[in-house]
């Protein structure tokens, strides 16, 4: 049975992804910033020694054997242009902290437990267009944290290649989630959907079954690839 550790998996597409990874057969150990259920390790990821508990307890519960990283995991809140520097700061520094740091933090114990079991493994690293195109003036720090999180995944890919350790990213524009919600409200609604010939936002379920897709079936050469999912919004 293939044992994934699928961060921020309470909700959105992280929980569409680990329903789907369920019903393929996997052993999934979920992720939330508290535990609500048995299955979900609670972990603050804005604190340091969060992704190392984590990872820890996910090794545990799993009988020391972890196949798949799924490091989906994210915050998007504004921090806009005039606020306060402080407070402009400690946005920058927790969105980057959740989004690639942390991220960072757990693909590096990923990789070392691999390497030293002579097994391979694989990431799947839920990024977004942001990080291919930037973003709103308010949320620089979000568009910086998957530009970082897309060169950490091409940074793996090359490095671990032949260790047989794969990294994968997906790269969704809008999706129908609540942490995206209050964005799309702020930017007009239903009119920035003008910026998306698909017509509509993305599913969680779709993210999911591409997430999936990277986890259990993609052929090993496809490591490095980054998987657009913004319905034609940012065409590379």
């Amino acid at each position: 049975m293939t044992c994934i550790l699928v961060t921020g998996s309470s909700r959105g597409i992280g929980a569409a992804i680990r329903q789907q990874l369920e019903s393929r057969g996997s052993h999934v150990i979920g992720h939330g910033s508290a535990a609500h259920d048995e299955a979900t390790i609670g972990a603050d990821l804005t604190e340091p020694t969060a992704p190392q508990m984590l990872w820890q307890e996910a090794l545990e519960r799993a009988g020391g054997e972890i196949d798949v990283l799924v490091n989906n995991a994210g915050l998007f809140a504004a921090s806009p242009l005039d606020s306060s520097d402080i407070e402009w700061l400690d946005a920058w520094e927790d969105t980057l902290r959740i989004n690639l740091t942390s991220a960072a933090q757990l693909s590096r114990f990923a990789v070392r437990h691999w390497r030293e079991r002579g097994k391979p493994g694989r990431i799947v690293h839920v990024a977004s267009r942001a990080g291919h195109r930037g973003d709103s003036p308010a949320h620089w720090h979000y568009a910086a944290a998957k530009g970082g999180m897309l060169a950490l995944h091409k940074t793996i890919a090359r490095a671990y290649a032949g260790d047989g350790i794969c990294s994968f990213a997906i790269t969704p524009g809008f999706t129908d989630t609540a942490m995206a919600g209050d964005y799309l409200a702020s930017r007009g609604g239903p009119g920035l959907l003008a910026d998306i010939p698909l017509g509509r936002v993305a599913e969680p379920e779709e993210i999911a079954r591409i997430a999936v897709f990277c986890a259990l079936d993609a052929p090993e050469s496809m490591t490095g690839a980054t998987i657009d999912a913004n319905g034609a919004s940012y065409v590379r």
